[in-house]
């Protein structure tokens, strides 16, 4: 991805988003690069369409989990992770705050400031692969792993 463009695809998914979230998911867009520009591990990332949601992942295989930005609910912008990563349940344990659903979603209120977790959300679901590895490393055993 060069600059912060939007492939003419993932622009369409954004129209597409009822008025009332597109600011917000617009913001987490911006959030998602800028977490991404500023940790040199994740490197330059792919933006893309993956279940019909704009969908951001790291270009280099191995390093992080795919974040995807929708609507959850009725009306919610939403986050969405991959629910085999556990990534959500360690969200939750690390921020009680935040409105996490079920094992792949953390909420994100509309019209209420983005809660600053979320951009510590987002690295750890870009980093995922990476941390995994260096969690083997020190003996620490991931549910994946011990799959």
């Amino acid at each position: 991805m060069s600059g912060n463009a939007m492939p003419d695809a993932v622009r369409a998914a954004f129209d597409a988003l009822p008025e009332a979230v597109r600011p917000r998911l617009t913001d987490l867009r911006a959030t998602i690069l800028d977490v991404a520009a500023r940790d040199a591990r994740i490197g330059p990332l792919v933006e893309t369409l993956k279940w019909g949601q704009p969908a951001y992942l790291p270009a280099r295989r191995g390093i992080g989990s795919t974040v995807r930005l929708g609507v959850a609910g009725a009306a919610d912008p939403a986050l969405f992770f991959i629910c085999t990563t556990r990534l959500v349940d360690g969200f939750r344990a690390r921020h009680p705050g935040l409105d996490c659903v079920g094992d792949r979603a953390v909420l994100v209120p509309a019209a209420a400031p983005v809660p600053a977790e979320v951009a510590s959300c987002i690295a750890a679901a870009l980093t995922y692969h990476l941390d995994r590895r260096a969690d083997a490393g020190q003996g620490v055993t991931t549910a994946r792993a011990r799959a």
